[in-house]
């Protein structure tokens, strides 16, 4: 569920990219000392795409099969008990 919820917060931060100033406001500082420690990796091995950042994209969708990767590992352990 945490990373449902960090999830969400990837993609807010990445809505505020879309807005002036939104990233340095107060809300925008918080999400970015949370989502570009995670962000960071993904912008060093995937440059843009001309003005276009796909770097989070891919993120989230990394991010979502480890979702989907626990709650598979969840399910087996469970039957085995």
């Amino acid at each position: 569920m945490l990373l449902t919820f960090f999830s969400y917060a990837l993609i807010i931060y990445i809505l505020l990219s879309w807005f002036p100033n939104a990233r340095e406001s107060s809300f925008g500082q918080i999400l970015a000392k949370i989502c570009e420690p995670y962000l960071e990796p993904f912008r060093r091995i995937i440059p843009p795409l001309g003005m276009i950042d796909i770097s989070p994209l891919i993120a989230i969708i990394a991010l979502n099969l480890a979702i989907g990767g626990l709650e598979q590992l969840f399910q087996l352990i469970i039957r085995m008990v």
